[in-house]
Protein backbone atom coordinates (compact mmCIF):
# COMPACT_ATOMS: atom_id res chain seq x y z
CA UNK A 1 0.00 0.00 0.00
CA UNK A 2 1.01 3.52 -0.60
CA UNK A 3 2.96 4.84 2.42
CA UNK A 4 1.54 8.24 1.96
CA UNK A 5 -2.21 7.05 2.01
CA UNK A 6 -1.25 5.14 5.13
CA UNK A 7 -0.09 7.93 6.53
CA UNK A 8 -3.19 9.90 6.11
CA UNK A 9 -5.71 7.09 7.06
CA UNK A 10 -3.66 7.52 10.71
CA UNK A 11 -3.67 10.49 10.60
CA UNK A 12 -7.99 10.49 10.49
CA UNK A 13 -7.98 7.75 12.36
CA UNK A 14 -6.26 9.50 15.44
CA UNK A 15 -8.04 12.58 15.02
CA UNK A 16 -11.30 10.23 15.45
CA UNK A 17 -9.77 9.29 18.45
CA UNK A 18 -9.00 11.77 20.13
CA UNK A 19 -11.99 13.59 19.47
CA UNK A 20 -13.62 11.03 21.65
CA UNK A 21 -16.08 9.75 18.75
CA UNK A 22 -17.21 6.33 19.59
CA UNK A 23 -19.80 5.59 17.05
CA UNK A 24 -20.61 1.94 15.96
CA UNK A 25 -20.02 2.73 12.05
CA UNK A 26 -18.27 5.99 10.80
CA UNK A 27 -17.38 6.74 7.43
CA UNK A 28 -14.50 9.28 7.21
CA UNK A 29 -13.72 10.27 3.92
CA UNK A 30 -10.43 9.61 2.48
CA UNK A 31 -8.18 10.58 -0.66
CA UNK A 32 -7.19 8.21 -2.78
CA UNK A 33 -3.79 8.69 -3.77
CA UNK A 34 -3.53 5.69 -6.21
CA UNK A 35 -5.77 3.59 -8.38
CA UNK A 36 -4.22 1.02 -7.08
CA UNK A 37 -5.38 1.49 -3.32
CA UNK A 38 -8.99 1.05 -4.35
CA UNK A 39 -10.24 -2.14 -2.96
CA UNK A 40 -7.00 -3.47 -1.18
CA UNK A 41 -7.79 -4.85 2.50
CA UNK A 42 -5.69 -3.40 5.66
CA UNK A 43 -5.56 -6.43 7.69
CA UNK A 44 -3.84 -4.36 10.80
CA UNK A 45 -5.97 -3.07 13.67
CA UNK A 46 -5.06 -0.58 16.67
CA UNK A 47 -6.10 -0.42 20.37
CA UNK A 48 -8.14 3.04 20.68
CA UNK A 49 -7.21 5.11 24.22
CA UNK A 50 -10.35 3.13 25.39
CA UNK A 51 -8.34 -0.37 25.10
CA UNK A 52 -10.65 -1.43 22.56
CA UNK A 53 -9.62 -3.03 18.88
CA UNK A 54 -10.82 -0.59 15.72
CA UNK A 55 -10.60 -2.56 12.71
CA UNK A 56 -10.18 -1.46 9.53
CA UNK A 57 -12.01 -3.23 6.61
CA UNK A 58 -12.13 -2.93 2.71
CA UNK A 59 -11.32 0.38 1.06
CA UNK A 60 -14.15 1.58 -1.65
CA UNK A 61 -14.83 4.60 -3.42
CA UNK A 62 -12.59 6.60 -1.25
CA UNK A 63 -14.17 6.04 1.98
CA UNK A 64 -12.87 4.03 5.12
CA UNK A 65 -15.46 2.00 7.50
CA UNK A 66 -14.44 1.98 11.15
CA UNK A 67 -16.16 -0.68 12.92
CA UNK A 68 -16.37 0.39 17.04
CA UNK A 69 -16.78 -2.95 19.17
CA UNK A 70 -20.23 -4.00 20.07
CA UNK A 71 -19.72 -4.08 23.96
CA UNK A 72 -19.00 -0.15 23.89
CA UNK A 73 -22.11 2.75 24.36
CA UNK A 74 -22.02 4.40 21.58
CA UNK A 75 -22.25 7.83 22.01
CA UNK A 76 -24.03 9.04 18.94
CA UNK A 77 -27.12 7.38 20.56
CA UNK A 78 -26.19 9.80 23.54
CA UNK A 79 -26.28 12.83 22.14
CA UNK A 80 -29.15 12.83 20.05
CA UNK A 81 -31.11 11.88 23.27
CA UNK A 82 -29.58 14.65 24.77
CA UNK A 83 -30.25 17.21 22.08
CA UNK A 84 -34.34 15.82 21.84
CA UNK A 85 -34.40 16.23 25.39
CA UNK A 86 -32.98 20.03 25.30
CA UNK A 87 -35.38 20.82 21.97
CA UNK A 88 -38.67 19.97 24.34
CA UNK A 89 -37.66 22.20 26.65
CA UNK A 90 -37.32 25.68 24.57
CA UNK A 91 -38.15 26.98 21.36
CA UNK A 92 -34.65 28.27 20.75
CA UNK A 93 -32.62 26.59 17.83
CA UNK A 94 -30.60 24.05 19.11
CA UNK A 95 -29.05 21.00 17.83
CA UNK A 96 -30.83 22.02 14.58
CA UNK A 97 -27.58 20.27 12.73
CA UNK A 98 -26.13 21.36 9.18
CA UNK A 99 -25.41 20.11 5.99
CA UNK A 100 -21.57 20.39 6.06
CA UNK A 101 -20.72 24.42 6.60
CA UNK A 102 -24.20 25.51 5.81
CA UNK A 103 -27.65 25.34 7.66
CA UNK A 104 -30.08 22.58 6.56
CA UNK A 105 -32.84 23.75 4.24
CA UNK A 106 -35.58 23.74 6.65
CA UNK A 107 -33.72 24.93 9.42
CA UNK A 108 -32.99 28.34 6.80
CA UNK A 109 -36.54 28.44 5.41
CA UNK A 110 -38.02 28.64 8.92
CA UNK A 111 -35.32 31.13 10.01
CA UNK A 112 -36.30 33.32 7.21
CA UNK A 113 -40.05 32.85 7.96
CA UNK A 114 -39.33 34.13 11.48
CA UNK A 115 -36.89 37.10 10.44
CA UNK A 116 -39.67 37.96 7.98
CA UNK A 117 -42.28 37.54 10.56
CA UNK A 118 -40.05 39.85 12.85
CA UNK A 119 -39.78 43.14 10.27
CA UNK A 120 -43.86 42.74 9.60
CA UNK A 121 -44.25 43.34 13.03
CA UNK A 122 -41.95 46.42 13.47
CA UNK A 123 -43.34 48.14 10.19
CA UNK A 124 -47.09 46.64 10.73
CA UNK A 125 -49.66 49.19 12.26
CA UNK A 126 -52.56 48.18 13.97
CA UNK A 127 -55.84 47.74 13.21
CA UNK A 128 -58.60 51.08 12.84
CA UNK A 129 -61.08 48.95 14.01
CA UNK A 130 -59.37 47.37 17.28
CA UNK A 131 -58.82 51.08 18.42
CA UNK A 132 -63.00 51.46 17.51
CA UNK A 133 -63.75 48.02 19.43
CA UNK A 134 -61.81 49.16 22.54
CA UNK A 135 -62.85 52.60 22.11
CA UNK A 136 -59.31 53.69 22.25
CA UNK A 137 -58.64 57.43 20.27
CA UNK A 138 -55.26 57.96 18.78
CA UNK A 139 -52.55 60.44 19.21
CA UNK A 140 -49.39 60.70 18.02
CA UNK A 141 -45.65 61.02 18.94
CA UNK A 142 -43.16 63.48 17.49
CA UNK A 143 -42.10 60.37 15.37
CA UNK A 144 -42.77 61.22 11.49
CA UNK A 145 -42.20 58.12 10.28
CA UNK A 146 -41.04 54.20 11.08
CA UNK A 147 -37.48 54.62 9.80
CA UNK A 148 -37.18 57.62 12.87
CA UNK A 149 -38.51 56.40 14.83
CA UNK A 150 -35.95 53.10 14.88
CA UNK A 151 -33.16 55.55 14.75
CA UNK A 152 -34.70 58.24 17.66
CA UNK A 153 -35.72 56.55 20.65
CA UNK A 154 -35.85 59.75 22.58
CA UNK A 155 -38.99 61.08 20.36
CA UNK A 156 -41.13 58.07 20.75
CA UNK A 157 -40.35 59.41 24.62
CA UNK A 158 -42.66 62.26 23.90
CA UNK A 159 -46.19 63.47 22.27
CA UNK A 160 -46.79 65.68 20.05
CA UNK A 161 -48.11 68.53 20.31
CA UNK A 162 -51.44 67.87 19.12
CA UNK A 163 -51.57 64.53 21.44
CA UNK A 164 -50.62 66.10 24.16
CA UNK A 165 -53.56 68.67 23.89
CA UNK A 166 -56.24 66.07 22.68
CA UNK A 167 -55.20 63.66 25.82
CA UNK A 168 -55.56 66.91 27.85
CA UNK A 169 -59.12 67.70 26.49
CA UNK A 170 -60.63 64.10 26.55
CA UNK A 171 -58.84 62.22 29.27
CA UNK A 172 -59.98 62.44 33.26
CA UNK A 173 -57.26 64.47 35.22
CA UNK A 174 -56.15 62.96 38.49
CA UNK A 175 -57.32 59.52 38.16
CA UNK A 176 -56.31 56.60 39.92
CA UNK A 177 -54.97 53.96 36.80
CA UNK A 178 -54.24 55.54 33.35
CA UNK A 179 -54.63 52.81 30.74
CA UNK A 180 -52.44 53.69 27.79
CA UNK A 181 -51.61 50.88 25.04
CA UNK A 182 -49.24 51.86 22.22
CA UNK A 183 -48.02 49.43 19.30
CA UNK A 184 -43.74 50.41 20.43
CA UNK A 185 -41.94 47.66 18.34
CA UNK A 186 -44.43 45.07 17.20
CA UNK A 187 -48.20 46.46 16.07
CA UNK A 188 -48.87 42.22 15.68
CA UNK A 189 -48.48 42.05 19.89
CA UNK A 190 -50.79 44.58 20.01
CA UNK A 191 -53.59 42.73 17.38
CA UNK A 192 -53.39 39.16 18.41
CA UNK A 193 -53.03 39.90 22.56
CA UNK A 194 -54.27 43.53 23.48
CA UNK A 195 -58.23 43.16 23.28
CA UNK A 196 -58.10 40.07 25.87
CA UNK A 197 -55.37 41.68 28.41
CA UNK A 198 -57.38 44.75 28.40
CA UNK A 199 -60.89 43.86 28.66
CA UNK A 200 -59.58 41.53 31.57
CA UNK A 201 -57.93 44.11 33.09
CA UNK A 202 -60.88 46.50 33.07
CA UNK A 203 -62.75 43.81 34.78
CA UNK A 204 -60.11 43.04 37.22
CA UNK A 205 -59.85 46.79 38.37
CA UNK A 206 -63.44 47.04 38.44
CA UNK A 207 -64.33 44.26 41.02
CA UNK A 208 -61.16 45.22 42.78
CA UNK A 209 -63.20 49.02 42.98
CA UNK A 210 -60.29 50.58 41.65
CA UNK A 211 -60.84 54.20 39.30
CA UNK A 212 -59.42 54.46 36.05
CA UNK A 213 -59.16 57.06 33.55
CA UNK A 214 -59.46 57.42 30.22
CA UNK A 215 -57.60 55.02 28.23
CA UNK A 216 -56.01 55.85 24.78
CA UNK A 217 -53.71 54.67 21.80
CA UNK A 218 -49.91 56.31 21.16
CA UNK A 219 -49.05 55.17 17.60
CA UNK A 220 -44.66 54.59 17.70
CA UNK A 221 -44.67 54.95 21.28
CA UNK A 222 -41.81 54.34 23.75
CA UNK A 223 -41.52 52.67 27.28
CA UNK A 224 -40.46 56.44 28.94
CA UNK A 225 -43.10 58.05 27.72
CA UNK A 226 -45.12 56.75 30.20
CA UNK A 227 -43.37 60.08 32.18
CA UNK A 228 -44.72 62.59 30.42
CA UNK A 229 -48.35 61.20 30.12
CA UNK A 230 -47.88 61.51 33.93
CA UNK A 231 -47.00 64.89 33.94
CA UNK A 232 -50.00 66.18 32.07
CA UNK A 233 -52.80 64.01 33.84
CA UNK A 234 -51.09 62.79 36.95
CA UNK A 235 -52.55 59.88 37.62
CA UNK A 236 -51.79 57.65 40.44
CA UNK A 237 -50.38 54.46 38.39
CA UNK A 238 -50.09 54.30 35.34
CA UNK A 239 -50.19 51.21 33.04
CA UNK A 240 -48.95 51.10 29.29
CA UNK A 241 -50.03 47.69 27.27
CA UNK A 242 -46.95 47.79 24.76
CA UNK A 243 -45.48 46.01 22.03
CA UNK A 244 -42.32 44.07 22.59
CA UNK A 245 -39.01 44.05 19.93
CA UNK A 246 -39.86 40.78 18.04
CA UNK A 247 -37.12 37.84 18.42
CA UNK A 248 -37.18 35.05 16.02
CA UNK A 249 -39.16 32.96 18.80
CA UNK A 250 -42.43 35.23 18.65
CA UNK A 251 -42.70 38.20 16.81
CA UNK A 252 -46.36 39.25 18.72
CA UNK A 253 -45.36 39.51 22.23
CA UNK A 254 -46.96 41.88 24.79
CA UNK A 255 -45.56 43.84 27.68
CA UNK A 256 -46.60 45.68 30.42
CA UNK A 257 -45.24 48.08 32.48
CA UNK A 258 -46.12 49.96 35.47
CA UNK A 259 -45.18 52.66 37.67
CA UNK A 260 -46.28 54.73 40.47
CA UNK A 261 -46.37 58.36 40.09
CA UNK A 262 -44.51 58.46 36.95
CA UNK A 263 -42.86 61.60 36.25
CA UNK A 264 -40.05 63.45 34.01
CA UNK A 265 -36.98 62.25 35.69
CA UNK A 266 -38.20 58.96 36.53
CA UNK A 267 -35.64 56.18 36.84
CA UNK A 268 -36.13 52.96 35.54
CA UNK A 269 -35.72 51.09 38.79
CA UNK A 270 -39.02 53.08 39.64
CA UNK A 271 -40.87 51.09 36.91
CA UNK A 272 -42.04 47.16 36.58
CA UNK A 273 -42.86 45.19 33.49
CA UNK A 274 -44.75 41.91 33.28
CA UNK A 275 -43.22 40.52 29.85
CA UNK A 276 -44.32 37.89 27.55
CA UNK A 277 -47.61 37.86 27.46
CA UNK A 278 -48.99 36.06 24.24
CA UNK A 279 -50.40 32.39 23.43
CA UNK A 280 -46.83 30.94 23.69
CA UNK A 281 -46.09 32.50 26.68
CA UNK A 282 -48.51 34.17 29.63
CA UNK A 283 -52.01 33.93 28.22
CA UNK A 284 -53.98 37.41 27.66
CA UNK A 285 -56.37 36.82 30.04
CA UNK A 286 -54.31 36.18 32.93
CA UNK A 287 -52.14 38.22 32.80
CA UNK A 288 -54.81 41.16 32.59
CA UNK A 289 -56.31 39.31 35.64
CA UNK A 290 -53.05 39.53 37.46
CA UNK A 291 -52.24 43.06 36.15
CA UNK A 292 -55.26 44.28 38.40
CA UNK A 293 -54.26 42.73 41.61
CA UNK A 294 -50.44 44.06 40.85
CA UNK A 295 -52.00 47.47 40.32
CA UNK A 296 -54.31 47.10 43.80
CA UNK A 297 -50.38 46.37 45.60
CA UNK A 298 -48.70 49.39 44.08
CA UNK A 299 -51.49 51.82 45.14
CA UNK A 300 -51.36 50.15 48.45
CA UNK A 301 -47.93 50.60 49.56
CA UNK A 302 -47.57 53.52 47.10
CA UNK A 303 -44.55 52.69 45.46
CA UNK A 304 -43.30 50.07 42.19
CA UNK A 305 -40.23 48.30 41.39
CA UNK A 306 -37.32 48.26 43.60
CA UNK A 307 -39.19 50.38 46.04
CA UNK A 308 -42.56 47.97 46.11
CA UNK A 309 -40.07 45.10 46.50
CA UNK A 310 -38.21 46.99 50.02
CA UNK A 311 -41.63 48.06 51.11
CA UNK A 312 -42.77 44.13 50.86
CA UNK A 313 -39.79 43.19 52.27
Amino acid sequence: MDEQLIQTITKLVMEKLQAGDQAKQQDVPVKLYSSQASGALIESSKENDAGGQVTFHKIAEGKVAAKQPSNKEPVVEKETELAKELQSKTPARIAVGRAGSRPKTNTWLKFRLDHAAAVDAVYGEVPDELLKELDLFQVQTRVKDKEEYIRRPDLGRKLSDEGKELVKKKCKSSPSVQIVVSNGLSAKAIEENVEDVYLSLVQSLGNLKIETGTPFYVDKGRVALMDEIGEVLQPDVIILLIGERPGLVSAESLSAYLCYKPRIGTIEADRMVVSNIHKGGIPPVEAGAYLGTLIQKILKYEASGVSLVKKEG
